[in-house]
């Protein structure tokens, strides 16, 4: 198809414009259909960039010193103009962040947007996740109150799991892997001056910038994939076509091609709804939600409970039934799973369809019934009647580690997911079951350590039970 001299110059117009650049000149209509894509990777851009320039003014006012840190926060919210919403908004761009980067994994896991050869790019996102929730772990010591000192502190125990391990080995005081890991994230052995400097530093410098790089080559790797994924039919169509909104548009083709959209100004347009949605609720829930600060920290009066970054406390929760399961087994596991699952799963049929059909459906809803029931069954246990330690008592410490709530619930897990494959022979369905009930069990264990569980970690309905001291 010619192109006509407004085609010319709408291509001029996106190539020569930065923002229009880092799109593809023309995007295909089903990358544009809401219940798609939902936006999240716009909103998770937009968020980033809220991150930056309100960080940058925060910056500018704070001192990353244990004497005037806290007081300086304090000079923000109370003295300077504006400062409080400024930092109200960054709190809850950097925890929208963390969820919004879950609910991209999630889409484009049911979507199937790994297959195809796109297996490179879900390795990106994957990295990427992390990176967000560790650039917001490595911004929350910086208030220097008391819930960023202990949630850090917290934080910093679950990184030294390790130690159960080497210290049922008897080889702590050789090899105390765990003691190494906490003191190259707190660069001493306690959270002080040394910590504050180095999370100062990762979280305005070093993570920043492996963020933008990452994300960088995330978008690249999406325009050179092809753009986003999409129903292999859909994509198996050559002659596309172009809708330019004028009159010299060509039809679509006879043999059912699919059409292409200019990036400008169809996709701006839609691109501008989603930012303005997301800055309105960021700045409503800055508005009337302030970022809290308690008292400074003082580190001879623990909090209680102390709790790490809520997207931890379902580790934590873990860590509760076995340190070294649930701070160490656990998530290395699950991370390796992530990793691996484009590598497992190949069935490239399935791409750009969400659940991948009905079966997909069927899988998913028999998925999160079966973490639920599972889940909540052993947390009922081990909360109402106790566990091995309680019911033989001496029983030998390696056994506790080795059995507990953490380790079944990822058995289990896993069991469910081979009998799915035997079930169905499909490696798609295989690994659907596993991200389902892994998913759903640690939005349960995140939800116990949030509402449930209070001073000294115990089991309550409601805060309101808590006793007082």
């Amino acid at each position: 198809m010619a192109l006509t001299e407004n085609n010319r110059r709408r291509l001029g117009r996106i190539n020569k414009n930065f923002f229009l650049h880092i799109h593809a000149s023309k995007v295909h209509p089903h990358s544009l259909k809401t219940t798609y894509t939902f936006g999240l990777g716009v909103m998770l851009g937009f968020l980033f960039v809220i991150m930056i320039l309100t960080g940058v003014i925060l910056m500018m006012n704070y001192t990353p010193s244990v004497d005037r840190a806290y007081n300086s926060v304090k000079d923000i919210m109370f003295v300077l103009p504006g400062g409080r919403y400024i930092r109200n908004i960054h709190r809850w761009a950097a925890h929208g962040m963390v969820i919004i980067s879950f609910l991209h994994l999630i889409r484009v896991f049911f979507t199937g947007g790994y297959l195809a050869g796109r297996r490179r790019n879900w390795i990106f996102g994957v990295v990427i996740l992390f990176l967000v929730m560790f650039m917001n772990f490595s911004g929350y010591l910086l208030p220097w109150d008391q819930l960023a000192f202990w949630a850090v502190t917290i934080g910093s125990n679950i990184a030294a799991s390790f130690r159960e391990l080497t210290d049922i080995l008897g080889i702590t005081q050789v090899l105390d892997i765990g003691g190494f890991i906490k003191r190259l994230l707190l660069g001493d052995e306690q959270v002080g001056q040394a910590t504050l400097s180095r999370f100062f530093m990762l979280h305005v410098v070093f993570l920043p910038v492996t963020l933008m790089i990452l994300t960088g080559l995330h978008i690249w790797r999406i325009r050179k994939d092809g753009g986003i994924s999409r129903p292999a039919n859909i994509a198996a169509a050559n002659n596309d076509t172009l809708i330019t909104g004028n009159s010299d548009t060509t039809t679509m083709a006879d043999s059912g091609a699919s059409q292409k959209i200019y990036t400008w100004p169809v996709v701006m347009v839609a691109e501008l709804g989603i930012l303005l949605l997301t800055a309105a609720v960021l700045l409503s829930m800055a508005f009337l939600f302030d970022a809290p600060l308690l008292e400074e920290a003082n580190p001879a009066f623990p909090e209680n409970p102390a709790k790490s970054p809520w997207y931890f406390l379902g580790i934590q929760e873990l860590v509760s039934y076995s340190a070294f399961a649930g701070g160490v087994v656990i998530p290395l596991l699950f991370l390796t799973f992530l990793i691996s699952i484009p590598y497992i799963d190949r069935e490239d049929e399935h791409i750009g369809v969400w659940f991948s059909g009905r079966m997909g459906r069927h899988t998913t809803w028999r998925s999160i019934l079966f973490a639920m029931i599972v889940t909540m069954a052993l947390v009922f246990v081990i909360v109402r009647y106790g566990w091995l330690n309680t019911w033989f008592p001496g029983t030998p410490r390696f056994l506790v580690m080795l059995i507990n709530p953490a380790t079944l619930s990822a058995l289990f897990y896993i069991l469910w997911a081979k009998w799915t494959w035997r079930r169905t022979r499909s490696s798609r369905m295989s690994a659907m079951s596993l991200f389902t009930c892994t998913m759903t069990g640690f939005i349960i264990y995140t939800t116990i350590g949030i509402w449930f569980r209070g001073p000294n970690w115990e089991f309550f309905w409601s805060s309101a039970q808590w006793p007082v001291f």
